[in-house]
């Protein structure tokens, strides 16, 4: 049960699905979700709103410090990964793996244009080669030690060969 509050902006930008994450509402709410989910998307959602509200402020000055600059890449980044074609709905152990990896820092020295290509071969990569890592994702449902070792193991051999 909630309410979720679509964007024109967000659409015109070519972000789909164009979800107000400020002003979407759930009753059920994080009930609903995995706590592997749970653990990686609070931060990400933080920083989703952080990143709008510097975004906003960042269109009246040019005098931006080191930090907040940071903040709109990490952003820009972090909406490059929500967005999806449609009718592509990725498993709750990818999208677990796929927001660690953001969360992480994996993708912050990725040109934004080239995120989707970087989390697509991500994406491609771990369900090809690390398939029981997403399995054990999936049936602890949360991010243990040993799982989190193995994210970290996983994605850094990925972006050692990643050319993108």
């Amino acid at each position: 049960d909630g309410q979720i509050f679509l964007e024109t902006d967000l659409f015109n930008q070519g972000i789909r699905p164009a979800i107000s994450v400020g002003l979407s509402v759930s009753r059920v709410g994080s009930s609903a979700q995995i706590k592997a989910i749970k653990q990686v998307a609070g931060s990400v959602k933080l920083e989703l709103a952080q990143f709008r509200e510097l975004q906003a402020f960042a269109q009246f000055g040019s005098d931006l410090d080191a930090k907040t600059k940071a903040q709109l890449d990490r952003g820009s980044r972090i909406v490059e990964l929500f967005k999806q074609p449609a009718f592509s709905p990725k498993t709750a152990e990818v999208q677990v793996a796929l927001l660690w990896a953001v969360q992480n820092g994996y993708v912050d020295s990725i040109e934004v244009g080239n995120v989707q290509a970087a989390i697509g071969s991500l994406e491609e990569n771990l369900t090809s080669s690390k398939s029981s890592l997403l399995t054990k994702i999936r049936t602890e449902k949360k991010i243990t030690d040993e799982i989190k070792a193995e994210l970290k193991a996983a994605i850094e051999s990925w972006k050692s060969g990643y050319a993108g």
